[in-house]
């Protein structure tokens, strides 16, 4: 896809394919603000949608779903039959059966997601590590809680409940050196600076 207008008048960018092996910040919002969790089930039901779609083609390594967006870290599986045009396709897929469900129990129509959902890849260990640390401080960038930890909805809250299923916990935690370091790197605040551009045009 290359830069131009779409058909509804959207400014169209580069889209980057998700490439095998590759490591991606995914993250969208809500068309106008809007918030895409609507009351507390919903955020239970886009994880449920999100192992069924996602989980064969890439290992979740860190999330966090706001009221109006999300942000999720991945890399996409190697397997000979895995194309990064296929993970787009299974994100994709994704997204539109959550924003349709959203529609129908809501009575709302049109597009929920202002974007085609935004991908950008992480090249280091580093900023790895870095964004981890920045997605599970998202709430208390957005006000929603003092201490990032009481926010329920992030892989941070659920790896320490063990309630995990849809992390790559052991490999994550392997990255960190144990989870006594990973707890310590979450330590302080996080202001998204040190990642620059990886964290994209983060949302209010």
């Amino acid at each position: 896809m290359t830069d131009g207008v779409g058909h509804r008048g959207i400014i169209m960018q580069t889209v980057l394919p998700l490439k095998p092996g590759g490591y991606f910040h995914i993250f969208d919002r809500g068309v106008n603000r809007e918030n895409i969790f609507v009351e507390e089930r919903n955020y239970a039901y886009f994880l449920n949608l999100y192992i069924h779609h996602i989980s064969p083609v890439a290992e979740t390594y860190a999330y966090c779903l706001l009221r109006n967006h999300f942000h999720i870290l991945v890399r996409i599986k190697t397997d000979a039959v895995i194309k990064g045009a296929f993970a787009s396709k299974a994100f994709n897929n994704f997204l539109t059966a959550y924003a349709k469900s959203i529609n129908k129990a809501y009575g709302r129509t049109g597009a929920l997601f202002q974007h085609h959902f935004n991908r950008i890849p992480i090249h280091s260990d580093r900023y790895f590590n870095a964004l981890v640390r920045y997605i599970h401080h998202n709430p208390c960038k957005h006000g929603f809680v003092k201490d990032f930890r009481d926010w329920p909805y992030s892989s941070y809250h659920n790896l320490l409940l063990d309630e995990s299923a849809q992390l790559d916990s052991e490999k994550l935690l392997d990255r960190f050196g144990g989870l006594r370091r990973f707890r310590k790197y979450h330590s302080g605040t996080s202001t998204g600076k040190r990642i620059g551009g990886l964290t994209g045009n983060d949302y209010d």
